[in-house]
């Protein structure tokens, strides 16, 4: 993230003043895939690329922000009629709005920002933008809003904004990401609990398959609806305590087989499996074992490939890749039918790793994946 960059163009357009320079980061979820909104358990870390913005308070009751990627400039006043019509600009005029609604006192600011989160793959620019914001208003007005309430105000803006339905998990991991460590937020209760990731000798590689497929709203609907239908039913075979698939155990699931569909066993299998898998990540992680780690991120690849049903040809093969070249740990990361899968490859096998899969790759499909590399960072933060 360049700061120099995003201060020259914030000189620029608001005529050699300075402001403060603050950041926030895009995320990775090592693991803890479609548990959310089963009560479970995910995964993030806070990632080394995201956003940063240089703010001043203009003494106006108008925001004047500059997107520097966009090279588009908008102006928006501060209530609720005044919604900007770009759609980048919505997400600083949501938390905004999300922060005077409970009852914070702002004034008109000049921006300009900038971002190295790739847009649509999978790490959460959105949440980058929103957290920034977020963090930047409560330090500059002295606000007093807490961490997790900063990361709901990014939820808030998703929900009322953008027309987004989001969980919690991506604006959470970009205000509490810590260097070196990794996540696991239980998303009934949101408590949280850090875990060291240091993976001396390997590299964390998102590997984009660059596709897309249209099938994501819709089909997330339908896997949520057979998660419900199956905890109800389990519920309602002398469970009583099964809120959520996280409450239930195979054996219980075993139990209803009989009174839901293949497809909803199917869903409820893999989600149960996945609650699991994390609380097995996180015992491997304080033991310092990777291999286990990486064992663990195969098989929620195939869980998600063959029990939920949200991989696509694209994301298996790159999968494929990896199993074959020996990659200690691979899967679709995110929602499913397109994206990136997240790789945990040891240092000696990296390069001929990414030449196999680029290679083969595009003779398959007849273009390159896109390679980023990541590293576990800090969150929110205030830069200069």
């Amino acid at each position: 993230m360049d700061i120099e960059h995003v201060r020259s163009r914030f000189k620029k357009h608001f005529n050699d003043e300075v402001g403060s320079v603050y950041a926030s980061p895009g995320r990775i979820n090592l693991i803890g895939e479609h548990t959310d909104y089963n009560g479970g358990f995910v995964f993030p870390g806070a990632i080394d690329k995201g956003m940063v913005a240089e703010i001043k308070v203009n003494g106006t009751d108008k925001v004047r922000a500059y997107s520097i990627d966009l090279k588009d400039y908008v102006e928006f006043g501060l209530n609720e009629e005044d919604a900007p019509k770009a759609s980048w600009a919505r997400y600083i005029f949501g938390v905004c709005r999300e922060i005077i609604k409970r009852g914070g006192k702002i004034q008109g600011f000049d921006t300009a920002f900038a971002g190295d989160v790739p847009l649509g793959a999978g790490m959460s620019s959105s949440a980058a933008l929103e957290s920034t914001f977020a963090f930047a208003l409560n330090d500059m007005f002295n606000l007093g809003i807490d961490k997790f309430e900063l990361a709901k105000i990014g939820q808030a803006t998703e929900h009322n904004y953008c027309g987004v339905n989001c969980g919690i998990m991506d604006q959470f991991a970009s205000v509490f990401g810590k260097e070196g460590s990794l996540i696991r937020l239980d998303c009934r209760s949101l408590e949280y609990k850090y875990f060291p990731f240091k993976p001396v000798g390997y590299k964390l590689v998102l590997l984009d398959s660059v596709v897309k497929h249209e099938l994501a709203s819709s089909a997330y609907n339908k896997r949520r609806q057979s998660c419900e239908t199956a905890a109800a039913a389990i519920r309602n075979n002398n469970h009583p305590e099964v809120e959520f698939l996280r409450d239930a155990t195979m054996d219980m699931l075993k139990e209803v087989k009989d009174q839901i569909s293949a497809e909803d066993y199917m869903r409820a299998e893999y989600v149960i499996e996945e609650v699991q898998r994390v609380l097995d990540v996180c015992d491997a992680l304080e033991r310092g074992d990777y291999e286990t780690v990486g064992q663990k991120m195969y098989e929620t690849h195939h869980g998600m490939s063959k029990l939920y049903e949200v991989s696509c040809e694209e994301l298996d093969y790159l999968n494929d890749i990896a199993k074959k070249c020996g990659v200690t740990g691979s899967r679709v990361m995110g929602g499913g039918f397109g994206g990136c899968t997240i790789n945990l490859v040891k240092d000696e096998l990296h390069d001929a790793f990414i030449k196999e899969a680029f290679a083969s790759y595009k003779e398959k499909f007849g273009h390159e994946p896109k390679l980023y590399e990541v590293v576990i960072s800090d969150g929110a933060r205030k830069l200069a």
